[in-house]
């Protein structure tokens, strides 16, 4: 998978993309991430990416110009032959959840576009991107958070990204609800002990521990997920 990433801060980058799994992978050729500086599209000596809003208001919005150019340039224009999937990170678009990370997994070419200000010149939206996306209700300083937690959300559930995939199988929101608990050794700590059916060596005993704990964890801080889980069946 190939990963194209344009902002105005490229140095946020480099420390996560070098690190851990993501810079793993990358050494090992699974992965690639490249990330791109705006201001190299722009055409003016001061190389200009913002401007103020038509109509008044606060703040500056992103010019279409160079983010048109720079989209086109990874992913080639909107239609049939584009080579990627191109994703504005915005408060606007339709909230990134755990499924959705498992779908991109699967795209061999994604190109995030990382917003600033006050966003992004619409034309932008409606010429070259693909699909909004947001990681929460609340608003940040820009696109390059979220870029990073979509990176890491997606690119783990990439084939031989985690050295055991079955990791991935059993967290949270992969199978509807939150993860339970887990444990450790030593087997006792201030006077908290392991529970004793996960040292039993019973597989079986332990898989029902676990989908119990994880029910009732679920049951207890997002009951909301267990709605949806039931209205699912109901589908």
């Amino acid at each position: 998978m190939r990963i194209d990433v344009i902002t105005i801060f490229p140095g946020l980058f480099e420390p996560f993309r070098t690190t851990s799994l993501l810079g793993a992978a990358c050494r090992d050729g699974i992965l690639e991430v490249v990330v791109h500086d705006l201001r190299a599209f722009t055409k003016d000596r001061h190389r200009t990416v913002d401007d103020t809003p038509y109509g008044g208001g606060p703040g500056m919005v992103m010019r279409p110009e160079p983010l048109v150019e720079a989209i086109e340039a990874l992913a080639g224009p909107q239609g049939e032959s584009r080579s990627a999937r191109v994703l504005l990170l915005t408060p606007q678009g339709r909230r990134f959840e755990q499924s959705w990370a498992g779908q991109l997994a699967h795209e061999g070419h994604l190109v995030l576009v990382c917003g600033r200000y006050e966003g992004v010149d619409q034309r932008v939206i409606e010429i070259a991107v693909d699909e909004e996306i947001s990681i929460g209700d609340y608003v940040l300083a820009g696109g390059e958070l979220p870029a990073l937690v979509l990176i890491e959300a997606v690119t783990r559930l990439v084939p031989g990204v985690m050295g055991n995939p079955e990791s991935a199988e059993s967290e949270s929101f992969q199978t509807g609800m939150l993860e339970g608990p887990q444990f450790t050794r030593p087997a006792e700590y201030r006077g908290i002990e392991v529970p004793a059916v996960l040292k039993s060596g019973d597989h079986q005993a332990i898989a029902r521990w676990r989908a119990d704990e994880a029910r009732a964890t679920t049951k207890r801080r997002r009951p909301d997920l267990l709605g949806q889980e039931r209205g699912e069946e109901e589908r």
